[in-house]
């Protein structure tokens, strides 16, 4: 009896898990313990026979000074925690890593992808195809090393244990583990091979385990490391990568399909899981990829914050939030881009029609795609035929454009007479904008509130964008004068002894700053008054929310500090200094 194998974990194996588990620990999610969860299952139910077979042939053995004693099917339990630490620790990597990444974009429908070349398909087929030769070549190869029954003996039964379930995985999942970006798939992979090659060695070294001679090729990738234990280590952790991308290709399919899939749960079941890799590419639904991906695109590129922002929630909930945010985008370029004030107008007469069109079909019924394809830039169909109509109500999306049109008139005069007026134009923009996140997430997450409590959460919701719309405009006082803008009231600027004409000629000196400070503290007010019911937000969305609203007021307590210049007319805040907002507001409880 001894400790030397569970010293292994105390010191190798336990630190990462909880270091790994601290750093995620704010985004964990109910779905990601179940990946988790279901994984172990299945890498613990696989490997027992497996390992058990090994140690009872006498390929490895544990002397008994190194193990407690105790032991599964002959296997010690120290060995059994290996592999529930090892599929932990390499998962939760994983999670890390491909957080950031939009998933469903990487779906593709084989032979059905719209304007996809014959060359393309054929691509397609031969990575599918050169897949399958290699597993099979690596079975074949497996197969006769264990029937030689020598030196690769332990080489051979690696292979025929576990690339048949990598075959299976390829089969499934091929064209996701091609499509995906290597910091998705090969980099989870990499790095917790490389720390177990350095923890085996040291093992190895010690005698913690032992690898018997007439099996093994005697070959060391480098000192004191047996090829055959940097293969094994490989090819789990490859398992484990290959299997949580399976999951996530499920996952992707249930959540980005609501005509296939409607109304899914927040964690599907593995009946569910399989039943999407079952469904045939050709029944995807090709318009709706095609606006996931556009809009993806095109919040890299214009509103590359609110992506980034976007990977803390999950699922269906983030592909929608996605749709939406590409219309308010799109709409938005239609009017800003506009060569002149009465094509804009026009542009918001069209968005006027669409969402009446839209919402008296609800959904994507062919009169209203004709409309869209009749009325709109080929570039802007995707935002409009994809908007989550079914899922919002109308009268956000109605003041969103109304917001559009207060900000023509200052082409005339500024609209913003009163604190009334800078109040009903911060709900306009930024109020409607949060209300309609909100109305998604009850949407989708079950919540133990009342239909009224909901509604006085999303009303909060409402004024705490009318909060973040007025740091905003604190922040752009001389961004908004360069293009002949003045959205602080003029009975404010009035008071202060200014006029708007003399704010455009000059944003800066110190009425001016009292009138920003002014705006802060309204923007404060609201904020306070509002950030209590956002906590009754569903638990999946809360932190998320959270983590959105308190990066942007910081920008407000950068502006209130003494002495703060703005630079280059806006307020920045170090990145240092966001990160600490983020975690402090997901570790929030």
């Amino acid at each position: 009896m001894g400790l030397d194998y569970a010293l292994v974990h105390v010191k190798y194996t336990i630190p990462p898990a909880i270091l790994l588990t601290l750093f995620y620990r704010p985004l964990f999610t109910k779905l990601d313990a179940y990946k988790i969860g279901f994984l172990i299952t299945v890498a613990v139910t696989a490997t027992i026979p497996w390992d058990s077979y090994l140690i009872r042939t006498g390929i490895w053995s544990y002397p008994s000074h190194v193990v407690v004693g105790w032991t599964l099917f002959d296997i010690p339990l120290e060995e059994v925690f290996f592999f529930v630490v090892q599929t932990y620790n390499t998962s939760l990597l994983y999670l890390i890593l491909s957080k950031p990444t939009f998933q469903p974009i990487y779906l593709r429908a084989e032979q059905a992808e719209p304007g996809a070349s014959d060359k393309s398909n054929f691509q397609w087929r031969l990575y599918n195809y050169l897949g399958h030769m290699a597993c099979l070549l690596l079975i074949v190869c497996g197969w006769v090393a264990v029937m030689r029954n020598g030196e690769g003996t332990y080489t051979g039964l690696i292979l025929v244990w576990a690339v048949p379930v990598l075959w299976f995985l390829w089969t499934i999942a091929y064209e996701f583990l091609v499509g995906l970006p290597l910091s998705n798939t090969l980099l989870p992979i990499i790095l917790p091979t490389l720390y177990l090659w350095i923890v085996d060695t040291l093992a190895l070294k010690r005698g913690t385990w032992v690898i018997s001679a007439g099996t093994k090729y005697g070959v060391h990738l480098w000192d004191g490391l047996e090829v055959e234990e940097a293969l094994f280590f490989l090819v789990t952790n490859t398992l484990i990568v290959f299997g949580q991308v399976a999951v996530d290709n499920g996952l992707s399919i249930i959540y980005t399909f609501p005509d296939l899939f409607p109304n899914p749960p927040v964690v599907p079941s593995a009946r569910m899981l399989m039943r999407a890799h079952l469904t045939p590419a050709s029944s995807y639904d090709q318009d709706r990829l095609i606006g996931l991906r556009e809009a993806v695109a095109r919040l890299r590129k214009k509103s590359r914050s609110f992506y980034l922002a976007s990977a803390t929630f999950q699922g269906q909930i983030r592909s929608d939030l996605l749709l939406l945010y590409s219309f308010c985008r799109v709409a938005d370029d239609l009017v800003d881009n506009a060569s002149s004030t009465e094509e804009a107008r026009q542009w918001i007469a069209k968005l006027h029609t669409f969402l009446e069109t839209a919402y008296s079909a609800r959904g994507k019924d062919p009169s209203a795609v004709k409309h869209i394809r009749d009325n709109f830039p080929q570039e802007t169909h995707s935002a409009l035929i994809q908007l989550p109509v079914a899922k919002l109500s109308r009268k956000p999306l109605q003041d969103l454009l109304r917001g559009f049109e207060m900000d023509l008139d200052f082409n005339t005069a500024s609209p913003i007479h009163s604190e009334a007026d800078l109040e009903i134009y911060a709900e306009r923009v930024a109020g409607t904008v949060a209300q309609m996140c909100i109305e998604l997430i009850f949407n989708i997450y079950t919540s133990t509130l009342s239909a009224e409590g909901q509604n006085r959460v999303i009303d909060a919701g409402n004024r705490m964008g009318v909060a973040l719309q007025y740091v905003n405009i604190a922040r752009d006082i001389s961004v908004d004068a360069k293009i002949g803008r003045v959205y602080l009231p003029t009975t404010w600027i009035a008071g202060f002894g200014l006029t708007p004409e003399s704010i455009l000629k000059d944003p800066q000196g110190p009425n001016v700053e009292r009138l920003r400070s002014k705006l802060l503290d309204k923007a404060f007010a609201v904020y306070e008054g509002s950030r209590a019911a956002i906590e009754e937000l569903p638990v999946e969305a809360c932190g998320p929310i959270r983590v959105a609203v308190e990066s942007y007021m910081e920008i407000g307590r950068v502006l209130k500090q003494a002495g703060y210049t703005v630079k280059a007319g806006r307020a920045t805040v170090p990145k240092r200094r966001r990160l600490q907002v983020a975690w402090r507001a997901l570790n929030r409880r």
